[in-house]
């Protein structure tokens, strides 16, 4: 009886490290970000969760995934860096920003009760994207941007609608030649993905 018990703990063990050990894996981000095709060979969850995201929202994968790159490095627990304090000791973040979208609290919250999506969390690639998507579709409506205009939907994501609206985005040159950097690569995603998609598409019943 004993030895069975010992056995019964040792293999929930070995479940419980084995479990870990998975999750671990599957939040990894993707070892070649720079490439969209490369990103999707090595989870093609991803892929289905996306083009599920652009069929509701409108907004495209090259643009979703060229935002996500730039807030989180596909990395699923990020946050904004510590603030120093006497350039030593770490203060606190200059946002409540996290996870892969990089979403503040106050706009999380609206997302989940506009779009359904009640138990979604940032840290989850499929909720993240479509969240992306979601903010996209509402910078077409509250600030006019085209949804292949990468450029200004980056601008509006960083700024908020009120923001971008204003133009505060003027003034920061940083932030202008990071609004490049991000329609450049969004170009590059859907040049990769033009070549690659077809092998991604599941079978004809399959929507996405």
């Amino acid at each position: 009886m004993q030895t069975t018990q010992v056995l019964s703990r040792f293999l929930k063990i070995i479940f419980i490290v084995a479990t870990t050990a998975l999750a671990g894996c599957s939040t990894l981000p993707p070892s070649k970000p720079q490439d969209l095709c490369a990103i999707f060979d090595e989870k093609p969850s991803w892929y289905k969760a996306s083009k599920k995201a652009e069929k509701r929202w409108g907004s495209s994968v090259p643009i979703m995934m060229s935002i996500m790159y730039q807030e989180s490095q596909f990395k699923h627990n990020a946050r904004p860096a510590r603030k120093k304090i006497l350039w030593i000791f770490p203060g606190p973040r200059p946002s409540d920003a996290y996870g892969y979208p990089q979403a503040k609290n106050a706009t999380w919250n609206e997302y989940q009760r506009n779009s359904g999506n009640d138990w979604s969390r940032r840290d989850n690639f499929a909720d993240a994207v479509d969240f992306i998507g979601w903010y996209n579709r509402q910078s077409q409506v509250r600030s006019r941007i085209n949804p292949t205009d990468s450029y200004s939907l980056y601008l509006a994501y960083h700024e908020g609608h009120g923001g971008f609206n204003r133009g505060t985005y003027r003034r920061k040159n940083w932030l202008i030649n990071t609004a490049r950097k991000v329609q450049t690569r969004a170009q590059q995603y859907d040049y990769q993905l033009r070549s690659c998609e077809e092998r991604f598409k599941g079978s004809w019943w399959w929507p996405f």
